[in-house]
């Protein structure tokens, strides 16, 4: 009998390695389609539930380590849900609140399956990179009117890409940017001049996006990229490389920058955009303005106003994900919402100059969320799925880390083969 049990888990072995393959593909596919979000529900959304809700049914494991990020998303939904039931018209309340918790649920999804198999990550970020470059290139052409349907890909005279919006767009291209960066500093020459030409695309695409916020994250993380790379690698000769490469980055970024200047069009709208606070910021009402209104009156809310409620009591919604937290998640989501980030935070703290085979993804991921998490005061993320994407990236990476040292702390002998499952 034992022998027979032996031989059928090795037949069975095969075909779960073909499923995992596909799982692992369908996923890749599923990050690519982040990239175009025009209309909602986006392909993103329909393709992405089904495969979840497939996934499930074929035992996706949630496990102790993820079971926090789990949690506290749970409490912020339920602070979501509450909010409903204080608005006199619930109108697009319920759809906003369902799209809420499928980006919670993706998030879990995310982290479930990168603990399951750590290889998944380049899979994911070699996904966005590709739809960063397309979608980047639709903005690009469509901005300067290159392609039919050219204001598909642009509002206000900014570029949009495949998003509705400009500053959706641009921030969705820094993760992308950065991880082909830390390729571009870390792997052959040999390989440079492609990756240099797709980071010099997305910067185009961010760029024409005009959004300050983007801007701001985009340089940043460059930044914090370069930092942290010269804290963790010992040897003078790459510290050389990295500041030698960065140079020569910075200063083809800016003269790319100098080139699309002389663009009239251009010019006039960078001129306009980097004054640091518009007429919509501090005037009556502005966006400064709004949020010490909205937090004030947000300590008299306990259960907040309901979600898309504050845009009909002021000019513009929040604008401040923080507050946005409060008025449509309640006292409860905000402080779930706020644990959530702090906790992710300091745990890819702990875990980011280990020698991993995910730290670079890790590392990554989390120095976009701190510059989501900043951008956050002057921006709404909670319906942003790159977002929650790398939320899903950091606390499956921790996973994987905590598995690491719970495994390193059992004696090899005492090693158990785990039984066959779809991972």
């Amino acid at each position: 009998m034992s022998a027979l049990n032996t031989t059928s888990a090795a037949g069975f072995r095969p075909q779960l390695a073909a499923v995992a393959i596909l799982g692992s593909a369908m996923v890749t596919f599923g990050v690519f389609l982040s990239g175009f979000v025009i209309a909602e529900p986006a392909p993103y959304e329909i393709f992405m539930a089904a495969l979840i809700g497939l996934w499930f049914l074929f035992g996706l494991k949630i496990s102790r380590s993820v079971a926090p990020l789990l949690a506290l998303l749970i409490l912020f939904m339920t602070g979501g849900l509450l909010s409903l039931t204080v608005m006199r018209d619930l109108a697009a309340g319920p759809m906003y609140m369902a799209v809420s918790g499928f980006l919670c649920l993706s998030s879990v999804f995310y982290a479930a399956i990168i603990e399951a198999r750590h290889e998944r990550l380049k899979l994911i970020f070699d996904a966005w990179v590709a739809a960063g470059v397309l979608t980047s290139l639709l903005g690009i052409l469509g901005y300067f009117g290159a392609i039919p349907g050219a204001e598909n890909f642009t509002l206000y005279d900014r570029a949009k890409g495949a998003f509705q919006d400009p500053n959706v767009f641009g921030p969705f291209l820094v993760a992308p940017s950065i991880y082909l960066m830390y390729r571009l500093l870390t792997e052959r020459i040999t390989t440079a001049p492609l990756r240099a030409v797709a980071i010099l695309i997305m910067a185009l695409g961010l760029f024409l996006s005009f959004s300050r916020a983007a801007w701001a994250l985009y340089l940043f993380c460059a930044c914090a990229l370069v930092l942290i790379m010269l804290l963790k690698e010992r040897t003078g000769a790459f510290r050389l490389k990295i500041l030698v490469l960065a140079l020569a980055g910075a200063l083809l970024m800016v003269a790319a920058l100098v080139i699309a200047l002389q663009i009239p069009q251009v010019a006039d709208l960078f001129s306009n955009r980097t004054q640091l606070v518009q007429d919509y910021d501090g005037g009556h009402l502005g966006r400064f303005d709004r949020h010490k209104i909205g937090f004030l009156m947000s300590m008299e809310k306990p259960l907040g106003i309901g979600p898309m409620v504050f845009s009909t009591l002021f000019p513009e919604d929040e604008h401040n994900v923080w507050l946005k937290s409060l008025t449509s998640y309640g006292w409860l989501g905000f402080v779930s919402y706020v644990t959530l980030i702090l906790w992710t935070v300091t745990m890819g703290f702990r875990f980011l100059l280990l020698d991993r085979p995910w730290q670079p993804y890790l590392m990554i991921a989390w120095i976009v969320l701190i510059g989501h998490a900043a951008i956050g005061n002057v921006i709404d993320t909670d319906h942003w799925r790159h977002f929650f994407l790398l939320l899903g990236v950091i606390w499956g990476c921790g996973a994987l880390e905590y598995r690491h040292r719970r495994q390193a702390s059992v004696p090899p002998a005492h090693w158990r083969s785990p039984a066959p499952t779809l991972r």
